[in-house]
């Protein structure tokens, strides 16, 4: 794959698949602004060696069309705070007469971001429509750079169609960053490597539970994924959450993991509630959850037996909660690891989706090694599969 620390960009346009899909308020004003910030790097790259950068992204999910919450010219303020002393233009489409002028008029040194892509099914949606689509983006450019990590795992126009109809591709600094930590150090992870697994199902996460089960020392099991492992052990759950059509695949798990001589560890203690309320009265109890009662998080015993496997940890990686942490009662268990982690000395790798949303309320996140930008790429990756927008940019 082309690096872009050893290109030059001097009198090249490039345009750069952003991920800009940014949460607004009612305002239409940015209220967090971090996947802008994300795409700096390779902005100023691009700009200091004296090129221009059109930058593409989507925003939300429109359904028909342009839709004004959803028009990226609300980002344009955001980053032109950013970029001091830059031009930062935008044009109201992403393909057509009006924005080959605009790439034609866009001057070196100078950042043009178009529309949102989404307001075409055939950036996504229309699979006969995305090669022609593609192809009207690449014009009037030079060379493609991909720097949305979160939209790697979708074979879309702008993430990897567009790739065959401009000579140069390559990863931006963000995605580069994705692939180095999720890829190469989970590859080839310092020993021992502890894997954290939460979350509600364990459907959502059937192939990278299969995937780490050949690559871990240690995994811990936590959230309502747990109870399908508990079900399939024999335990009494009450009304926990279970998958019932995957109680034989989670015996399956077990056993694999036994076979290789990979830690499984499942929770030994649970906080049961007799309803799904932050109000609720809640026992501690051990692995037999009574009848009635839901188990809403881990219990104590099973937050220190946990933490002190990731004290011992080299390499940790971890996605999904260890119970319902947006209700206060029930997020001790989330914000424990999450302490436990930061505490640690290992290189530590937070996988996306509500794991990343745990961290950020932490206020630990600075004593991550790596926090990655996306949610469903990160657990694809981390199956070990060939992600789309990140194959175009290597071939």
């Amino acid at each position: 794959m082309a690096a872009i620390d050893s290109f030059d960009f001097k009198g090249k346009k490039a345009i750069i698949r952003v991920d800009f899909n940014v949460p607004l308020n009612d305002k239409f004003e940015v209220t967090d602004d971090t996947r802008i910030v994300g795409a700096l790097p390779t902005i100023k790259k691009i700009l200091n060696d004296g090129g221009a950068a059109v930058l593409m992204s989507h925003l939300g999910r429109p359904k028909e069309g342009p839709e004004e919450k959803f028009s990226l010219k609300h980002v344009i303020s955001k980053l032109q705070g950013y970029l001091p002393g830059v031009t930062v233009k935008f044009v109201d489409d992403c393909i057509g007469d009006k924005v080959l002028k605009a790439k034609a008029d866009l001057q070196m040194g100078e950042v043009l971001v178009l529309e949102n892509l989404r307001f075409y099914k055939a950036e996504d949606k229309d699979k006969e429509a995305m090669p022609g689509f593609a192809k009207q983006l690449a014009e009037g450019i030079d060379v493609y750079v991909n720097d949305a990590f979160g939209t790697a795992h979708r074979a879309h126009a702008s993430t990897a169609i567009i790739a065959q109809f401009v000579k140069e591709k390559m990863a931006g600094y963000l995605l580069d960053l994705e692939i180095k930590f999720l890829g190469d150090t989970v590859a080839n992870p310092e020993r021992p490597f502890v894997a954290i697994v939460g979350g509600a199902k364990v459907s959502g996460k059937l192939e990278v539970l299969k995937s780490l089960t050949s690559k871990c020392d240690t995994i811990l099991i936590g959230g309502g994924m747990a109870y399908t492992f508990y079900k399939a052990l024999g335990y009494k759950i009450g009304n926990s959450l279970v998958e019932e059509d995957l109680v034989d695949t989670a015996k399956q798990i077990l056993n694999d993991a036994k076979s290789k001589g990979v830690n499984f560890m499942l929770p030994v203690d649970n906080l049961a509630a007799d309803k799904f309320d932050n109000g609720a009265d809640i026992v501690e109890v051990g692995t037999e959850i009574p009848d009635g009662r839901m188990a809403l998080d881990i219990g104590s015993k099973t937050l220190a037996a946990y933490s002190a496997e990731i004290a011992k940890a080299k390499t940790v990686v971890w996605n999904g909660p260890m119970g319902c942490f947006e209700m206060s009662n029930f997020s001790k268990g989330t914000f424990g690891v999450c302490k436990a982690v930061a505490d640690s000395s290992a290189i530590s790798i937070i996988g996306g989706g509500d794991s990343v949303a745990a961290v950020n309320q932490s206020g630990l996140a600075d004593k991550m090694s790596h926090i990655s930008t996306g949610g469903g790429a990160s657990l694809e990756f981390l199956e070990g599969k060939e992600l789309p927008g990140i194959k175009a940019v290597r071939e």
